[in-house]
């Protein structure tokens, strides 16, 4: 073979060598935004890409809600960070009007290159033009409109540790919006801020936002949990939409019980991960974090509840939820599968009824139950067992199927045995002196009004008051000195708005309670709690 066609060969093989190596890096090209604020329609930061090219100067684009155009700018390069291996751009876009949020799109012009979209919100504490949508309620409340930090976190959901941790240097609320379903946060850049309860991390994308107060961060418990020191540990936290299998599942659980569903069906999920992926789930105790949930439509709250799934048992529970605009906060202390889903209850005997409203609201909240599809019997008497599973129903939690029970008159396998153990573990209940629940006994107005305070307590709603004010509230019962042994517990009630007396002179402490005035208490104690629309 000729020397030239042997050297052209060498050439081409030479060429596909180097194209060989290279296509792999190209086809996983990672691009993404890091975006400082929206605020009095401007918006600056930077876009990234892991792939250079000499003499390119990327585009980026602006789209409002709607996705009309509203503007364009090209980025001008900035910084490598050898972190990431990432080339960043800067990027400064004016002129964009005030929306609730924004959608960047870029970058443009890379000859190998994935563009990406990037969400940004808005940033209210600094204009005149109103504030962006948000949310009532504690763990978290809704939308922070506090001055933030902003990181836009990558589909591959990696955070730089520093980065958050001089966010949370300069700020109270730092949030992270993702490209992706997850975040990777990493615990060391928080361990400064645990012991601060103003310090809240905000995780958004286009599926919700988790609210998290770093202060119900236990990073020592979790990080043992998963053999790693709290340096080696994550903190996952996810937000993705059900596949469409699973939201069958839950649009047939809804119309089982005569329901639809008014919003995506979304698992919100925050686990500690330590090295070879091992997770636990994060043990929250009694705070509730909220999460942001987008509705289908504009709702009525009185027909609308926040549901989990239960997987295994295809079945819907009530979650704390308030209804504002076309958006739900639910509020709960555990991950889960989460919806809304619309209601329209209403039962034969309770028409004209003095509790009619207040059945109904609960009835579509899947708080309380009808004794058939058709009938309540509001004037019938309630038993502990029974009542003791609707506080632990309206405080979002779960029956606890696993242990023994802590009395001995609780068999495992009656009905009321995982909402006992549920009730019991979350102190709501006490048991008698012989050991004994007594779960098919009625409950008095005394005893229920115990129950609905330390449900109270739970909920971090519960007011104090003193042994001064205790006196001063009570005076007013002739039958006051009837109370065995809750006088403080019926006394925080009343200054709870939760218990009114049988008349004006009279409380009727040890008269039975009725399943009217069980919902009645119910619907305030959820409304004392924010947990449902005033």
């Amino acid at each position: 073979m000729k020397p030239a066609v042997l050297q052209k060969a060498a050439q081409v093989t030479a060429t596909m060598l180097i194209i060989s190596i290279l296509m792999p890096v190209l086809a996983f090209a990672a691009s993404g935004f890091q975006v400082g604020t929206y605020r009095n329609g401007s918006v600056s930061g930077s876009v990234y890409t892991d792939v250079y090219e000499p003499g390119v100067t990327p585009t980026v684009y602006a789209y409002d809600p709607s996705g009309k155009q509203i503007g364009v700018t090209t980025a001008t390069y900035s910084v490598y960070d050898d972190v990431y291996g990432r080339y960043h751009y800067n990027l400064n876009l004016s002129n964009l009007g005030n929306f609730n949020y924004i959608n960047l799109y870029g970058p443009v012009g890379f000859t190998v290159n994935e563009s990406v979209y990037q969400t940004v919100y808005r940033d209210t504490s600094d204009d005149d033009s109103g504030s962006s949508p948000g949310g009532g309620g504690g763990g978290g409340g809704g939308e922070s409109t506090s001055p933030s930090g902003n990181i836009s976190v990558p589909a591959d959901g990696s955070v730089h540790a520093d980065q958050l941790k001089n966010s949370f240097d300069k700020y109270d609320t730092v949030t992270l919006t993702l490209n992706g379903t997850f975040v990777l946060v990493p615990a060391k850049a928080l361990t400064s801020f645990t012991a601060n309860p103003k310090k809240l991390l905000i995780v958004k994308n286009d599926n919700g936002s988790y609210n998290i107060p770093l202060n119900v961060l236990k990073l020592e418990d979790l990080a043992g949990k998963v053999s790693v020191a709290v340096n080696d540990l994550n903190i996952k936290v996810s937000i993705a939409r059900a596949e469409q299998a699973l939201i069958d599942r839950v649009a047939s659980a809804a119309n089982a019980i005569g329901g639809k569903l008014v919003s995506p069906v979304v698992d919100f999920n925050i686990v500690g991960q330590g090295s070879n992926n091992q997770t636990a789930a994060l043990d929250l105790g009694n705070h509730y974090l909220s999460r942001i949930l987008p509705l289908n439509k504009t709702v009525d709250p009185s027909k609308t509840t926040g549901v989990l799934f239960n997987t295994s048992a295809n079945r819907l529970s009530f979650v704390p939820a308030l209804f504002s605009g076309n958006q739900a906060v639910l509020k709960r202390n555990g991950s889960s599968i989460y919806a809304a889903i619309e209601m329209n209850k209403s039962f034969n005997d309770i028409s004209g009824h003095w509790a009619q409203g207040y059945i109904q609201l609960l009835a579509n909240k899947l708080v309380v139950d009808g004794v058939t599809n058709t009938t309540f019997e509001p004037e019938r008497s309630i038993t502990r067992a029974e009542f003791a599973a609707l506080v632990v129903r309206s405080l979002g939690l779960e029956a606890t199927g696993s242990g023994s029970s802590p009395f001995s008159d609780v068999a495992s396998g009656a009905w009321y045995s995982g909402v006992v153990k549920a009730a019991a573990a979350a102190k709501l209940i006490d048991g008698y002196e012989d050991g004994t629940f007594r779960p098919n006994a009625t409950i008095n107005r005394e005893e229920l009004a115990a129950m609905v305070v330390r449900a109270l307590a739970y909920a971090g709603a519960k007011p104090a008051v003193s042994e001064q004010r205790q006196a001063q509230l009570l005076e007013k019962f002739v039958d006051s000195h009837t109370i065995v042994w809750a006088k403080n517990e019926l006394a925080t009630a009343i200054e709870a708005g939760i218990v009114d007396g049988m008349t004006e002179n009279t409380l009727g402490a040890r008269e039975q309670a009725t399943r009217a005035q069980s919902a009645t208490m119910l619907k305030r104690l959820l409304e004392r709690a924010n947990f449902i629309n005033k």
